[in-house]
C-alpha cells in the first residue's frame, strides 16, 4: 500500500508529494524551499544545497527513518560548476557507506532561481 508522509515542508503549488513510503521503501524529493515561507531561498550552491538536504533530513526522518537510511541520491544541478560546492556540503552530510549517486546537469528547473533538486530511495523500519 503507498501512503503520503506528511513531511511538514510547505506545501507545493505543484501536483506532487514530498515523501511516499510503500512497506519499508521510502521515495523522497527536495528542493531548497525554506519550509517556513514555501520560497526558495537564495544564495550560491552551498546555501541551496545545504537546504536541499535539511528539507530531505526532514522528510525521511517523517517516514521513521534517518539520511543514513538513504540507499540512493539523484542530484539535478543547472550548473555544472555547482559540483565542487554541492559536494562539499553533500560530504557534510553523508558518510561511508555512501548512497548510490547520479549527478547530472539540466538546462533549468522549474522555480525561478533553484540550483539544485536532489531525489532519492530510502529503506526505513
Amino acid at each position: 500500500m503507498i501512503k503520503k508522509v506528511e513531511t511538514g515542508i510547505a506545501p507545493s503549488t505543484a501536483p506532487v508529494s514530498d515523501a511516499i513510503k510503500a512497506g519499508k521503501q521510502v521515495w523522497l524529493v527536495a528542493i531548497a524551499e525554506d519550509p517556513a515561507t514555501g520560497g526558495i531561498v537564495a544564495g550560491d550552491i552551498e546555501i541551496q544545497t545545504r537546504r536541499t538536504i535539511e528539507n530531505l533530513d526532514i522528510a525521511i526522518r517523517a517516514a521513521g527513518g534517518t539520511l543514513a537510511d538513504l540507499a540512493q541520491v539523484q542530484v539535478f544541478l543547472t550548473d555544472s560548476g555547482d559540483a565542487k560546492g554541492m559536494n562539499a556540503v553533500y560530504a557534510e552530510f553523508f558518510h561511508e557507506p555512501y548512497p548510490v549517486r547520479a549527478t547530472v546537469v539540466v538546462k533549468e528547473l522549474l522555480a525561478e532561481g533553484l540550483r539544485v533538486e536532489m531525489l532519492a530511495t530510502a529503506m526505513v523500519q
